[in-house]
């Protein structure tokens, strides 16, 4: 009987101590990890410090207008630098890119030669390049476009209001306009050769576009 009440204390034993081990480690509150945040590609979202550029604000007011595309282009009409006037509905019939810009940009100082050489190259395809500086001093504008050499023509918005009403709330701002006047592509700079190429296929239809 003895040895049949020590053998049951034993078993008992034994199963307690292999509850103990099973159990699994305290996880502290402070140290652990949140599984990654995925956006609608399913690619994770950044969670550290933000990057140089427009806030999140901004991009998000962007991205809710999708840059018009698919839409037929706003009015502009604005003073051209050094006379004259710039006027979508004076293009009518032809490939349009649209740049929105200031000179205090770094992106904009970039682009511009990248923007000369496309209209350089595809000028024989109608390609027509411009480029509207928003809300500054026009003297400012024409030491900056003489800087840079520019071959487009340059539009002043010295009030912003064509700004506003193309919702370019960040720039530089890209639009790629088809010869029907429909916005077929848009960009938030500072954008490369290479999304600048791809963009510009999409008005360019049977032409073939290289960075």
């Amino acid at each position: 009987m003895l040895t049949g009440l020590l053998a049951g204390v034993a078993t008992t034993l034994v199963l307690l101590i292999a509850a103990v081990l099973l159990l699994p480690e305290p996880t502290d509150p402070r140290t652990s990890s949140p599984p990654p945040v995925s956006g609608a590609s399913g690619s994770p979202l950044s969670t550290g410090p933000a990057s140089a550029g427009p806030s999140a604000s901004v991009v998000a007011s962007i991205g809710a207008t999708n840059f018009h595309v698919g839409q037929p282009a706003p009015a502009l009409a604005v003073p051209q630098l050094g006379g004259g006037q710039i006027s979508l509905a004076g293009m009518a019939g032809k490939p349009v890119w649209v740049n929105f810009m200031q000179t205090t940009c770094p992106p904009c100082i970039d682009e511009f030669p990248l923007m000369g050489g496309f209209q350089a190259r595809y000028a024989d395809a109608g390609l027509v390049v411009v480029a509207i500086d928003v809300r500054e001093d026009e003297g400012l504008v024409a030491s900056f476009v003489e800087s840079l050499n520019a071959g487009f023509p340059v539009g002043l918005d010295s009030n912003g209001s064509a700004a506003d009403a193309w919702d370019a709330v960040a720039l530089p701002v890209h639009f790629w306009i088809d010869r029907d006047g429909i916005i077929r592509a848009g960009g938030l700079g500072g954008i490369g050769p290479d999304i600048m190429a791809e963009n510009l296929q999409t008005i360019l239809p049977g032409v073939t576009v290289t960075p």
